[in-house]
Formats: structure tokens, sequence, C-alpha cells
């Protein structure tokens, strides 16, 4: 936090390949500081910072509004189609101290997709990503985005209907991580009245978890 009437929250997308995390990056900054398009390869190659400009309504605290900003890491995908695991795992933990080690991260935001299955080798693997680049208390850190939620609609599936049908990885993930996910809209671009929405729910994940961050270190734990 840089002041009374600032607060600072400091996120890291990360995900599969196509999921969609570095167009959230962007729809969360309002901005277009990470590259995000469709591809028969991994886009992401490397670490990227984003930062929003201040954002104002919010928050706020003791009465007085609070104006937000907005620092998000930008990272290769995993698994990639260029890199092996241990090269994007060494690559986003620099990264992560870097950029954050002083400060410290509010959360880790993951991103799947909604309209596609979450298989138990797929997540078991995810986890075992999140917890080297966290440690044992990832959960605490870890959020679930999961994007394309228009298909999912499309299909006829709504919020309550989705979770009821998802399957068992799926639900135990969301589980171990305290049900902090945020279902989103690709149909269309995250407009100011919706990224604030998001925004309260990801500052409500960090209230709840007592604005506490995760401290990360350049060794190799």
């Amino acid at each position: 936090m840089a002041d009374s009437n600032e607060m600072t929250i400091n996120l890291v997308v990360l995900g599969r390949t196509q999921t969609g995390k570095s167009a959230v990056g962007n729809s969360l900054l309002g901005s277009s500081d990470f590259e995000s398009h469709r591809s028969p390869s991994s886009v992401t190659t490397c670490c990227s910072l984003g930062r929003s400009c201040r954002i104002s309504g919010i928050m706020r605290r003791n009465g007085c509004e609070v104006a937000l900003c907005v620092r998000i890491l930008d990272t290769p995908s995993y698994p990639h189609s260029s890199l092996s695991k241990e090269r994007v795992r060494d690559t986003v933990r620099t990264a992560l101290a870097h950029h954050f080690g002083e400060e410290g991260l509010h959360l880790a935001l993951l991103v799947l997709r909604a309209d596609l299955p979450v298989c138990p080798d797929e997540s078991n693997h995810t986890i075992q990503f999140i917890q080297e680049l966290l440690g044992p208390t990832w959960k605490d850190f870890t959020a679930v985005l999961l994007t394309h939620a228009d298909k999912a609609e499309e299909a006829g599936f709504s919020e309550e209907a989705y979770l009821h049908s998802a399957s068992s990885t799926l639900v135990s993930l969301l589980s171990s991580v305290q049900h902090k996910y945020i279902f989103l809209d690709n149909q269309k671009s995250i407009i100011k009245e919706e990224r604030a929405i998001i925004l309260r729910k990801l500052l409500n994940f960090i209230r709840q978890n007592n604005y506490k961050v995760l401290l990360l270190k350049h060794s190799k734990e």
C-alpha cells in the first residue's frame, strides 16, 4: 500500500495455452499491455509486468474512497509449446521475486476455460506447478478464473448448473482454494462496470485472507 488513500494489489496470471490469461490481464488493467491472440502455439514466452492507472470507485476504507492500483505479472503458459516445464518455472519464479519480492503477492489467478473439462492429470500437473512456485500455502493465495463462461451459457448451463455438472477434479480444485473463483464472459470486452465487479470480487478474496501477502524469494526451496 502506497498510503492511506491508495492500495496496490499484486497479481500473477497462470494457466495453459489459449486459456485467455493474457487477455484477462489486459481486461483487469484496462489496457493492452500483454500480447494476446489466437495462435497454434504458445504466444507468451517471457514474463512481463503491467500496471493500471489509479482506479476510483472500487473500494472505501473508514468511510473514505481509496484509489486502487493493479499490478499484474503475465507469464508463459504451462505446458508450453516450446519451453520446458523447468524453463517456465524458473522464469516465473525469478520474475515473481524480482517484481513482488519486497511487497509480496496478493493472489495468483489460475485461468481455466469453462468450456473445456478439467482432467485429473492436467489438474495434478497444474497444482504441482503452482506448489513449486508458491510453496505449501499456495491454496491461500490462489483464485480460479473460468474464462469462456459465455460458451457454457450457450450450452444451457447457468453458473449453478455448471458447478453441479463439473468434473470432480474441478470441484475438488475449487474446494481446495476455498471456492475463490470467478466466471468471465469472453464474448465481449470487459467494460468498465464489469471490470469493477471483478476487481471487487478479487479484493474480497484478498480481504478474506486478511490482506496477507505471499513473500517470494530468489532461492529455489
